[in-house]
């Protein structure tokens, strides 16, 4: 995958979290709607960290496609 498809993925991930978010205001989402958006903040996370990795190869010379995502155990360990 490469940049442009990584951005494309977070702008959909992005697009379906607001969807979501704003689709019960003042309800709550139901359970199923819940583990979904639990789902999506992983997915981006890990598209963010990939997208990060990927640059900071190639600004320092080495290969992007290289770079991996990462399990969410990893990526959601980080300081925001």
């Amino acid at each position: 995958m490469d940049d442009a498809e990584i951005a494309q993925r977070i702008s959909e991930l992005a697009d379906e979290e607001h969807r979501l978010e704003h689709a019960h205001e003042g309800e709550g989402l139901s359970d199923p709607e819940q583990e979904r958006l639990q789902a999506i903040e992983v997915a981006l996370d890990q598209c963010w960290d990939l997208l990060r990795q990927r640059r900071a190869r190639r600004h320092a010379g080495q290969d992007p496609d290289t770079a991996a995502a990462r399990p969410p155990s990893v990526v959601e360990r980080y300081q925001q």
